[in-house]
């Protein structure tokens, strides 16, 4: 059951930030870039454990990992300005951002701010 009413919550979360900006860019915008993920995630995790470690973990993971999905907020406007088609620009924009996570997390892993995978 709580895992249902997760799925509600978070799909309820989304629909909700398209819809509005289907009529406010702007306001769509602001709401998107909200780290509601991150605050569901770091909720939920708290609610099934209780335990703070882990918690912390996910916050200090996720403020290092922030950094490469903004590649993809920058390359994705560019190539649709350019005339790249939709699907292109955003598998590329998808696609450099998932090499430079993969970069960030064994730059991480080097300098031991994150652990293994």
């Amino acid at each position: 059951m709580q895992f249902a009413i997760k799925t509600l919550i978070s799909a309820v979360i989304i629909v909700l930030i398209s819809e509005i900006s289907k009529r406010f860019s702007i306001v769509g915008g602001i709401l998107a870039s909200l780290p509601l993920v991150s605050f569901l995630a770091i909720i939920w995790l708290y609610l099934d454990t209780k335990d703070i470690k882990p918690i912390i973990a996910l916050s200090e993971s996720i403020f290092w990992l922030v950094i490469p999905s903004l590649l993809f907020f920058v390359i994705f406007p560019i190539l649709l300005k350019k005339g790249v088609a939709f699907w292109s620009s955003f598998g590329i924009s998808a696609g450099v951002m998932i090499v430079f996570y993969f970069i960030m997390v064994k730059i991480l892993q080097y300098f031991n701010v994150i652990d293994k995978i």
